[in-house]
């Protein structure tokens, strides 16, 4: 049954997708401290991510259909447990061993709630309200990215790492039960689940992950990723139950909505990642006040996705995802122009405001459109692709950046050509967005 109100359904999917997107960002501002304390290898180092972002990215599209098979409240309860005890045991890790294999598990937990929350959202809302509750849930997946910078560093410097992990254990448990007395048991599919499809999913995804993130052989997982993802097209193409209906694809507003977020994610990751990287090595911040020189895009970013809710009463999905890209375009069309060598306020803070508010209006208005026009038989499989690409996409177009300027010494050099590519993938998700204004018409 449809809820008129939001109710404590919406609370505790955004604080469960909060806390999983914020456990990400922590250990980018932790990995140093890590390393001294349980005498880690970079190889070691680069592993404790790694593992995480294989396990999430290549489990998405399972987890996905498992939540459809099993249920929903069931299949969310799961990646509670899973979450917060794999949590508990990376803040208790002693060795290299121990925190990649407990931050592997991480990543599966993860891989269950991010599709599960979704899924939950549109099981329990319809209409505007479905659109106001995504476009909420849009907003915890970038508050928790940014914000997870600041919270790291914090912790980091004035408490421990461990404390980022522990801090999940009680808000895992509470969420639990929280769960337990207020979800009510949604419908299950009587469907098999397809176990070729699985592990076909599992391996392309996973290579694929690798040969993006990984240390050696890369090459060799990219051509292993290129044929299983093409053999596990094929088979979901024959399949009487896929795991990811090809149909998904057949509808023209998610299908520009998938490939609109590809790119949109690709320019939104790389200034992520690249600039409180250039304001470390270019003006001299700390990691701290690194991640504080992020809070200009972050502040507009949060208060237009909460702004955008009001929209949508008078705006299409298409609308806000045109108005959005548009301006994470400005945004970073004027960082390219003014050149971070003018000083941080003018080259950082000012642009990223302009970035962060089209941010803030388009990534829950591309998840409604990425999961629009889908049946009940369909939302767990659709989320898992919006979240399989989510978590992809945006590693393919850092890549890509990096790749491209990776001749650079200059830091001033770099970045700056860095903001070139972002500029001319963010031109191309406004184009693709333009094929959402004419599905919706």
């Amino acid at each position: 049954m449809k809820k008129e109100k939001f109710g404590i359904v919406l609370p505790i999917v955004l604080l469960s997708y909060f806390m999983i997107i914020l456990d990400n960002s922590i250990i980018f501002t932790s990995t140093a401290k890590i390393a001294t304390d349980l005498s880690l290898s970079t190889q070691s180092l680069a592993w404790i991510t790694n593992a995480y972002a294989l396990t999430f990215g290549g489990f998405l599209l399972f987890a996905g259909k498992a939540g459809d098979l099993v249920g929903r409240k069931q299949f969310f309860m799961i990646g509670l447990i899973v979450f917060s005890l794999s949590s508990l045991f990376v803040g208790m890790a002693t060795n290299a061993m121990m925190i990649i294999v407990m931050r592997a598990m991480q990543g599966i937990g993860s891989a269950i709630l991010a599709p599960s929350t979704l899924a939950l959202l549109m099981d329990n809302y319809e209409g505007q309200m479905r659109i106001k509750a995504i476009a909420y849930y849009g907003a915890a997946g970038g508050l928790g990215a940014s914000f997870g910078l600041v919270i790291g560093g914090l912790i980091t410097t004035y408490a421990s790492w461990r404390v980022g992990f522990f801090i999940n254990v009680p808000i895992g448990l509470g969420l639990f039960g929280l769960a337990w007395k207020t979800l009510q048991v949604s419908q299950t599919s009587q469907e098999k689940l397809d176990f070729l499809g699985t592990i076909l999913s599992i391996i392309g995804v996973s290579t694929l992950v690798y040969s993006i993130d990984g240390t050696n052989y890369r090459t060799i997982a990219l051509i292993i990723a290129i044929v299983t993802l093409t053999w596990f097209v094929m088979h979901e193409y024959r399949t009487k139950s896929p795991i990811m209906p090809l149909a998904l694809f057949s509808d023209p507003e998610r299908r520009y909505a998938y490939l609109t977020r590809w790119f949109f994610m690709s320019v939104s990751l790389a200034y992520f990642f690249l600039t409180p990287l250039a304001t470390q090595r270019f003006y001299g911040f700390t990691p701290l006040l690194a991640a504080l020189g992020f809070l200009p895009e972050t502040i507009p970013q949060f208060l237009a996705a909460a702004w955008v809710t009001r929209l949508t009463d008078r705006l299409k999905v298409g609308q806000i995802i045109f108005i959005g890209t548009i301006l994470m375009f400005a945004g970073v069309l004027g960082a390219t122009l003014i050149g971070v060598q003018q000083g941080f306020w003018i080259a950082i803070a000012l642009p990223g405001v302009v970035i962060g508010i089209g941010q803030g209006m388009a990534l829950g208005a591309l998840t409604n459109a990425g999961v629009a026009n889908t049946t009940s038989a369909l939302s767990g499989a659709a989320s898992g692709v919006v979240n399989t690409i989510h978590q992809i996409d945006g590693s393919v177009g850092l890549s890509i950046v990096v790749a491209l300027t990776s001749q650079y010494t200059n830091p001033v050099m770099s970045y700056n050509r860095s903001l070139i590519f972002m500029t001319i993938f963010a031109v191309i998700a406004v184009g693709f967005s333009v094929g959402i204004l004419k599905a919706e018409n």
